[in-house]
């Protein structure tokens, strides 16, 4: 099989490499990043062009990992979230329809497009009322997937992606907890605590992206990525802190984060009977991922 993943030297999409690769497939990337590894294109960074891609070779499936995640960006500059979370999406499906129609193209999605869910779990069926730019754009760029999958016959998929960490992730609540555990015994988040979050280890997604790549109709689907699993901010942070710097002390400063929902819990019955079945535990999962971060201090 010759695979495409875009956004290859991000979190996701490095990893997407790695695993692909160490199942003997054919890999090529692509991202807006410098690389000397072979099979590799870089993308201009302000005028994206996918076409040479797909007019040079025919692949399998590609997987787009690129974009921006990041919901605090989306509100500072929501035409650039835009651009990379929609246009960038919509250049690449015209691509892959004008030269490599048969393609199985996955792109990455956010569970950011539910916003405040009425009731957990939260099933593909879900109504989606996104809190955030960056929510929105996810949900356009599923539209976008479903229209060129209903009119042009293009084989789509969406991954509506909860918290997912592990290795390379250099965002989010963990990573957060990481630096401020650096400069202070104190560390000060958001919120309550109370909220609620599905973490999902990385090593979980890619049985998913597997397996998604074997069983999927490839209709415009569009499917949850999460361990089906609640678990409370305070619970996750102190599992970290007690895995990678057990002297610190977390506080919350009650503060309400624009964009950031209450409570998340995934429904995983439409991939658990495609045959995803987690291997990591939160505990376990942060454990790697600690390790990781004081190799790489």
């Amino acid at each position: 099989m010759k695979i495409l993943i875009i956004g290859s030297r991000g979190f996701i999409g490095s990893h997407c490499v790695d695993y692909f690769q160490s199942k003997g497939l054919e890999v090529w990337q692509a991202d807006v990043n410098e690389s000397s590894v072979d099979n590799f294109y870089k993308i201009n960074r302000q005028n994206s062009d996918y076409s040479i891609l797909f007019k040079e070779h025919q692949f399998e499936v590609c997987i787009n990992a690129s974009g921006s995640a990041h919901v605090g960006f989306s509100f500072e500059n929501p035409s650039k979230d835009f651009e990379l979370n929609v246009v960038n999406v919509q250049k690449i499906l015209v691509s892959i329809r004008d030269y490599n129609p048969l393609c199985k193209f996955i792109n990455f999605s956010s569970a950011a497009v539910y916003g405040n869910p009425q009731f957990l779990p939260i099933t593909e069926n879900s109504s989606c009322k996104p809190l955030s730019p960056y929510g929105f754009h996810k949900l356009q760029s599923e539209l976008l997937l479903a229209e060129y999958h209903k009119f042009f016959g293009l084989n789509t998929c969406s991954l509506r992606v909860f918290s997912a960490y592990g290795p390379r992730l250099k965002k989010q609540l963990f990573w957060d907890l990481y630096q401020k555990s650096l400069q202070s015994d104190v560390i000060s988040l958001f919120g309550t605590g109370n909220e609620t979050r599905d973490f999902i280890y990385i090593d979980d997604l890619l049985q998913i992206i597997d397996l998604v790549i074997q069983h999927s109709p490839f209709q415009g689907s569009i499917y949850n990525v999460a361990s089906n699993i609640e678990t409370t901010i305070a619970e996750a942070a102190q599992l970290f802190i007690k895995v990678f710097s057990p002297n610190k002390e977390v506080v919350f400063n009650e503060e309400i984060k624009v964009g950031d929902p209450n409570n998340w819990l995934a429904d995983m019955e439409i991939l658990k009977g495609k045959g995803f079945q987690p291997q990591f535990n939160l505990h376990l999962g942060l454990k790697k991922y600690a390790k990781w971060l004081k190799e790489n201090e």
